[in-house]
């Protein structure tokens, strides 16, 4: 599977695959990624039209914004390769650890960052509403 970098001019497509992946109201618009992705640290990778990751580093941590998988494309390894390339791209950047808050409720994803190696740290209460708590979770990239 062939990741590539994407920039703003690729805002509609990740804004597309994103609202195949999240409940209306809370995808993000084609302007929210152009924003985004002209913020310092920040990049994305995406799997052509099947899927893609968003994050930012600052100094020695970084985060996911957001991943997104085209539900059809999912299950064939999509969100592993981005998670695993996205890793790999910080840690060579010199980041020491990269965190993500996800949803309580969406086991799949739990299990693909905890699969990935991210751990949980701690829980934001109504982090996406009321009574939608996220978890936050964190990997480690310090190589000893």
């Amino acid at each position: 599977m062939k990741l590539i970098a994407a920039g703003r001019e690729d805002a509609a497509t990740l804004a597309a695959i994103h609202a195949t992946s999240f409940p209306p109201g809370a995808a993000w618009d084609a302007d929210t990624f152009e924003t985004l992705l002209e913020l310092d640290g920040t990049f994305a990778l995406r799997a052509g039209e099947r899927g893609f990751i968003l994050a930012r580093q600052t100094l020695d941590e970084a985060e996911i914004l957001t991943l997104a998988v085209d539900p059809a494309a999912r299950r064939e390894g999509i969100g592993a390769a981005l998670v695993a390339t996205a890793l790999a791209t910080v840690g060579a950047a010199g980041a020491k650890a990269m965190f993500l808050e996800v949803a309580e409720a969406n086991e799949a994803a739990i299990y693909l960052y905890a699969s990935a190696g991210f751990t949980k740290i701690g829980l934001r209460r109504d982090y996406y509403a009321p009574g939608m708590h996220a978890l936050a979770m964190r990997h480690s990239l310090d190589i000893k």
